[in-house]
């Protein structure tokens, strides 16, 4: 039987695509083992681990190799040359984990390095198993196991931060080799003045000088030379795997040095950079700072104090917040009430929280202000404009 392949649908073509990329990938993580280990190294079974970046993220187990390899590895392959005028993301995961492939075991918050080239844009680590993500623990049933995986993502990112309190120097060094120094995106004030006409325009909601004068000393706290430590940027729970030793760190390619309080508000604010962020329970935000901070103390003395702490972590929250508002506000339907797992009830929590926190730091202004906000957002989006919490505490 003659089987007609001309007309072939596009599942075909992308099956085929994506056959191509796995073997490009394989074929890479080969060659780069064979220049590290000056041996042939075959790689067999490959599984696609279908990674959301520009990299085509594939799992392979070692078939036949004259020295002592893990039985598996990951191969994450950059078959497509960095935009002109972008950082490039091969870059700075591969800095990334160079960093971390010198701490010791204990400090190393993420896979080992085995080998990397910026030729073939190609890195091959060694593979930590099929744990569970954070995401999967969050999805799933069971509470108190969501609670643990918390606090255990809180803790590692503590210890991620303070591994690296002194190494920014070693990361651009790094850097400058692969690609050149990396163009930070950190909020600015032109974009804070944006956001203050988008909540005038679309709320009447004014900001006042006062709250404009704490976003410029917070702009100001931002690019500060104290607190900075490695942050992966990407702090989404699908890039966090909860294993048997703590919460380890896989997605690097917006790695960068930065103050570490941008990464802990988000302690306040979880997963604010993903899509389908969801809410948790109260007094959850509270204990992951604490397991951050724990971790931390011991780098930054300062933070023992309680209420230095949350002056700066509810002003790098209010950063946050803002720069969410910026992305999001422009796009949200405010004519129609809000579903309690749509970005509009998480825009609204968001800044609720901010209320909160500001009035525990006794920073009324900021309390004041974003509760006018909230309030103007939920008056638009009606009463089911509480954001939901993640299905494990439900």
């Amino acid at each position: 039987m003659t089987v007609d392949t001309s007309s072939a649908d596009d599942s075909t073509v992308g099956a085929g695509a994506e056959h191509l990329a796995i073997a490009a990938a394989v074929a890479a993580g080969e060659s780069v083992l064979a220049r590290r280990f000056g041996s042939a190294i075959t790689l067999v079974a490959p599984e696609d681990l279908a990674g959301s970046g520009p990299a085509t993220v594939v799992r392979t187990r070692v078939a036949s190799s004259p020295f002592s390899l893990p039985r598996t590895l990951v191969i994450k392959h950059y078959p497509d040359p960095p935009e002109p005028g972008k950082p490039d993301p091969y870059a700075q995961e591969a800095v990334s984990y160079q960093l971390f492939t010198a701490l010791t075991a204990g400090e190393r918050m993420c896979p080992e390095l085995l080998a990397h080239d910026a030729r073939d844009r190609v890195l091959v680590l060694d593979d930590l198993g099929r744990a569970p993500t954070l995401e999967d623990k969050l999805n799933a049933r069971d509470s108190r196991a969501a609670e643990r995986a918390l606090l255990s993502w809180a803790r590692s990112l503590g210890r991620l931060h303070a591994g690296t309190a002194d190494r920014e120097a070693d990361f651009n060094a790094l850097l400058r080799r692969l690609g050149g120094p990396v163009k930070c995106a950190d909020l600015t004030l032109p974009t804070c003045e944006r956001v203050a006409e988008l909540l005038e325009e679309k709320l009447d909601v004014p900001t006042p000088d006062a709250i404009r004068e704490r976003l410029s000393q917070a702009a100001e706290q931002a690019r500060s030379p104290a607190y900075r430590a490695f942050s992966p940027v990407d702090l989404s729970p699908d890039n966090n795997l909860v294993t048997s030793a703590g919460v380890r760190f896989l997605d690097f390619e917006r790695g960068l040095v930065r103050t570490a309080l941008v990464d802990a508000a988000y302690l306040r604010i979880p997963f604010a950079s993903s899509p389908g962020a969801l809410a948790l329970p109260a007094g959850m935000s509270e204990a992951m700072i604490a397991a951050w901070r724990a971790e931390v103390v011991a780098v930054w003395p300062a933070f023992a104090d309680d209420e230095l702490l949350a002056e700066q972590l509810t002003t790098s929250e209010m950063l946050l917040v803002w720069l969410r508002t910026f992305e999001m506000l422009p796009t949200l339907d405010l004519s129609r009430p809000a579903t309690p797992v749509s970005r509009e009830a998480a825009l609204v929590t968001w800044w609720r929280e901010l209320a909160k926190h500001a009035g525990y730091a006794r920073l009324t202004d900021i309390a004041e202000h974003a509760t006018r906000v909230a309030a103007a957002l939920g008056a638009r989006l009606g009463p089911h404009s509480d954001l939901a919490y993640y299905p494990a505490f439900r």
